[in-house]
C-alpha cells in the first residue's frame, strides 16, 4: 500500500450555532449541538458528506480490493460453538464461513444428523437481524429468544417450541421494548422473566436511532399465551437509573435478582420465592434482601435447599467462593474457596457437585476443578489447556455429566474439547481449521513495560517471525482500559490479514481500568485516576518504538467504545507519538454522555459531570473539549447509525466536526466512516464486518505508508 498525499483536505462546511451551557459557573460552547438529532435533514447530510469524503479517500488505495479478497478468503472457515443439552436435544451454533449470522442447530444426540432450529439469516434480506439473547425452559420444551435489528440494543422477544418442525412464533405478537435482559423461565414452562423499559418518547419508528435516556427499568413476568399488556411487574428498583439482573435457581424455587446502580460490578443481591404457598407470580411478593448495599460483586452458582453458593469480591478483590444459608442468616457468608493470587473470572457447577473455576494468570486462562461442598481440589486439578490459551466458552450445567469447552489464541482458531467427569478425561470434539492461515510464520510474545508512574503493564505483540527490529514495521496498538473488562487473546482474521499481507505488527496493551488483575487494577484506571489509562497506553507506544518494532509515523492506535475514548484522549494529549488514530464507537463528549440512552450507567468509570469534583477531572481529557490547534496524526472515526449505546451524534459526529474545524489545515486526513444499519458492534453481518475492516486497514495503509505482500 502506498503513502497518501498530505493535506490540507477539503472538509464539509458546517453550521456552528451559538448553544452555550453553563456548567459549574463556566460557559461551555457546544456549536454542534444540532448534530445530536439523528433525524434532522442537516444531520443526514452531514453523514452523507463524511462518508463521501472517506470513501473517495480510501479508494485511492490500490490494494484495498486485494486486502478484501485475502480477508474474505481467510474469514471463510467453519465456526462452531460448544454443544449444549436442553431437554431432549443437543444444540450448537455454526457458521459455514461467510454466513451473515450464525445458525442454531438441533440434534437428537451428538452423533445424529442436525437440523436447522433457528436461522437469523432468513429474517432479513441483508443479514442485519441478529439473535441478541435467548433462554430455554428447564424442560427444553420452549425457547424464548430476542431479535435485534441493525445492531440496536432493543430486542423483540419471541417464543417457539423445541419440537421438530415447530413454527418460529409460538405466540402471535413479540414482546417489545426489552433491553439488557436475560430470559429466565419458571420451571413449570408457563412463562419467563425479562427486563423492560418504558417506550421512548421519541416518535421515530426506526429502533436504535432514538436518543432518549433509558431509565425506570422493571423486571416483568410474561405468562405464555397472554398479551404483553397483561405482563406483571415483579420488581422495580427505587432508583430510576438502577438496572436489574435475574436468574431462576437450579431447583426452580427462587428468583435471584441483582441490582446495579451503574456499570460498576458491585451490586445488591435479592431473592424471591417463585411460588410461595402456591401463590401466583405478581407484585407484592416478599423480597429477601440478602445484600442491600453496593459493597461487592455477587454471582449465583447453585443452591441446595436454602444454602446458596456465590462468587463474590466481598473481602476478596480477586474473587472467592462463599455460601449463605437463608435459614441461618446469622452465619453470614462462609468461605468455600479462598481468594487466589490469580483473578477468578468465572465459575460454574457441573455434574452435581463439581466446581469449574476459570482463573486469569497474567492474561492467560487456567481452569481448576474443586468439590462444591468442601472446596477441596479434585483430580485432575485442571482442565487441560495449551499454554497461553483463552477459554472462549464452556457449556455444562449442574445436571450434566460432561462439559464442553473451547479455547483459542491470537494465532490459532482453537478447538472444542469434551470433558467426562466420570473418567476425568478429555477428548477432542472438534478442531477448527482455517484455509490459508500460515500460523508457522507468526509468533506471539508477551512483554511487561513500565508506565509513567512505574507500574508494570503486560502487552501482547503478534507479528511475523521475520519482522525486523529496525523501527520500520507498520504497527497497530490496541487497548480498552475500563469497566473492569479484561482484553484477552482472541483469534481475529482481520488482524492476521494485516500481519500476513501488510507485514504489520499488532500490540495489545492490558492497561489499567480493565479486570486483568482484579478490582485493584480496575480501580487504578477510573474516576479520579482515569489519566493512568491514557498514560499506560502512551507508555506502550513508547515501548514499541524503543524496542525497535516501529516509529511514531508508522504507529496506529485503535480502540472501541471506552477504547474509542482512549484513542480520542491520546491523540489530543500526545499526537506526536502516533501516525494514525482509529476510534470506533467512542465516548467523546464527557460533559453530556450521561444524558443519552444508557450513558448514565457509565458514571461508575467516568464520574458525573454535574458534580464539580468529577467535572474537574473530565474536563482534562474529554476528547471533544480538548481538541487543539496542533498537528494531529491521521484520524478515522468509525460509528454506526443505530448505535443506541454510544449515540453517534452526541459523540463521534461531534468529535470529527470539531477536529475538522479546529485542525482544518492538518497535513493528515481527519475522517469519519458511518455504517448504516449497524449499532455499537454486536449483530453486524459478516459482510459488514469484512467491509469495515477492509476500509479501516486501507486507511491505515494509506496514511502510514504500508507495503503489500502476497
Amino acid at each position: 500500500m502506498t503513502s497518501a498525499t498530505d493535506g490540507p483536505f477539503k472538509y464539509p462546511t458546517l453550521r456552528r450555532d451559538e448553544t452555550v451551557d453553563v456548567l459549574h459557573g463556566e460557559k461551555i460552547a457546544d456549536p454542534y449541538r444540532w448534530i445530536e438529532d439523528p433525524d434532522s435533514d442537516e444531520t443526514k447530510a452531514f453523514v452523507e458528506a463524511q462518508n463521501k469524503l472517506f470513501f473517495d479517500f480510501v479508494e485511492k488505495n490500490p490494494n484495498r480490493a486485494a486486502f478484501k479478497e485475502k480477508l474474505t478468503n481467510l474469514w471463510n472457515y467453519e465456526k462452531f460453538g460448544c454443544p449444549f443439552r436442553r431437554g431432549d436435544y443437543f444444540y450448537h451454533f455454526h457458521n459455514s464461513g461467510l454466513q451473515a449470522q450464525s445458525v442454531l442447530y438441533q440434534q437428537k444426540d451428538l452423533d445424529s444428523p442436525r437440523t436447522t432450529f433457528l436461522d437469523p439469516n432468513t429474517l432479513s434480506d441483508d443479514g442485519t437481524v441478529s439473535l441478541n439473547t435467548y433462554g430455554f425452559s428447564k424442560s427444553g420444551k420452549f425457547l424464548a429468544y430476542g431479535l435485534s435489528g441493525s445492531g440496536s440494543d432493543w430486542v423483540s422477544i419471541h417464543v417457539r417450541e423445541a419440537r421438530e418442525g415447530a413454527p418460529l412464533d409460538y405466540e402471535k405478537e413479540p414482546l417489545e421494548w426489552a433491553k439488557f435482559t436475560s430470559l429466565e423461565w419458571t420451571h413449570d414452562d408457563k412463562g419467563f422473566f425479562y427486563n423492560r423499559y418504558p417506550q421512548p418518547a421519541s416518535k421515530t419508528t426506526d429502533k436504535g436511532t432514538e436518543t432518549d435516556s433509558n431509565k425506570n427499568a422493571a423486571l416483568y413476568y410474561h405468562k405464555l399465551n397472554t398479551s404483553q399488556k397483561e405482563d406483571c411487574v415483579v420488581f422495580k428498583p427505587d432508583d430510576p437509573e438502577h438496572m436489574i439482573g435475574s436468574e431462576v435457581s437450579d431447583d426452580g424455587k427462587y428468583l435471584i435478582m441483582t441490582v446495579n446502580r451503574s456499570c460498576d460490578p458491585e451490586r445488591k443481591l435479592y431473592l424471591m420465592e417463585i411460588h410461595p404457598a402456591g401463590k401466583p407470580i405478581g407484585p407484592g411478593a416478599e423480597i429477601i434482601k440478602v445484600v442491600d448495599n453496593f459493597e461487592a460483586e455477587w454471582d449465583y452458582l447453585t443452591n441446595e435447599g436454602t444454602v446458596f453458593w456465590l462468587q463474590t469480591t466481598l473481602k476478596a478483590p480477586k474473587r472467592r467462593i462463599v455460601k449463605y444459608d437463608l435459614a441461618n442468616p446469622d452465619k453470614g457468608f462462609e468461605e468455600v474457596i479462598a481468594e487466589s493470587e490469580d483473578v477468578l473470572t468465572s465459575s460454574r457447577v457441573v455434574d452435581g457437585d463439581k466446581l469449574v473455576l476459570v482463573y486469569l494468570h497474567d492474561v492467560k486462562h487456567v481452569a481448576r476443578l474443586h468439590a462444591l461442598q468442601t472446596g477441596k481440589p479434585l483430580e485432575p486439578k485442571h482442565l487441560p489447556l495449551p499454554l497461553g490459551s483463552i477459554i472462549g466458552s464452556i457449556s455444562g450445567r449442574k445436571e450434566d455429566k460432561e462439559l464442553f469447552y473451547s479455547f483459542s489464541s491470537f494465532t490459532t482458531p482453537g478447538s472444542i474439547f469434551r470433558f467426562d467427569f466420570a473418567s476425568g478425561k478429555e477428548t477432542l470434539f472438534r478442531e477448527t481449521k482455517v484455509t490459508g492461515l500460515k500460523a508457522d510464520l507468526l509468533e506471539t510474545r508477551q512483554v511487561f513495560y513500565e508506565s509513567k508512574d512505574g507500574t508494570k503493564v503486560p502487552m501482547y505483540i503478534i507479528s511475523r517471525k521475520d519482522a525486523p527490529k529496525d523501527g520500520s514495521n507498520v504497527t497497530m496498538l490496541y487497548g480498552y482500559g475500563g469497566f473492569n473488562i479484561s482484553v484477552t487473546p482472541s483469534f481475529a482474521v482481520t488482524w492476521l490479514t494485516f500481519i500476513m499481507h501488510m507485514k504489520g505488527v499488532v500490540a495489545v496493551a492490558n492497561i489499567r481500568g480493565g479486570g486483568e488483575y482484579g478490582q485493584k487494577w480496575y480501580e487504578a484506571g477510573r474516576l479520579k485516576v482515569k489519566q493512568n489509562v491514557f498514560d499506560d497506553f502512551q507508555a506502550a507506544a513508547k515501548h514499541l518504538v524503543k524496542d525497535g518494532y516501529t516509529k511514531p509515523e508508522k504507529l496506529a492506535i485503535n480502540g472501541g467504545s471506552n477504547g474509542g475514548l482512549l484513542v480520542g484522549a491520546c491523540i489530543n494529549q500526545a499526537p506526536e507519538l502516533f501516525g494514525c488514530g482509529v476510534a470506533e464507537v467512542g465516548v467523546m463528549d464527557m460533559y453530556r454522555f450521561h444524558k443519552f440512552t444508557i450513558g448514565h450507567a457509565w458514571t461508575s468509570d467516568y464520574g458525573n459531570p454535574e458534580v464539580k469534583e468529577d467535572w474537574e477531572v473530565l474536563r482534562k481529557y474529554s476528547p471533544v473539549h480538548n481538541v487543539k490547534a496542533q498537528e494531529y496524526p491521521a484520524v478515522l472515526i468509525l460509528t454506526g447509525s443505530h448505535d443506541d449505546r454510544v449515540v453517534p451524534g452526541a459523540h463521534s459526529h461531534k468529535f470529527i466536526a470539531t477536529l475538522q474545524h479546529v485542525a482544518k489545515n492538518n497535513k493528515k486526513p481527519l475522517m469519519e466512516r458511518v455504517e448504516t444499519k449497524a449499532g455499537h458492534g454486536a449483530g453486524k453481518s459478516t459482510k459488514q464486518r469484512i467491509e469495515e475492516a477492509t476500509d479501516k486497514f486501507a486507511f491505515i495503509g494509506l496514511t502510514l505508508g504500508a507495503t503489500w505482500t502476497e
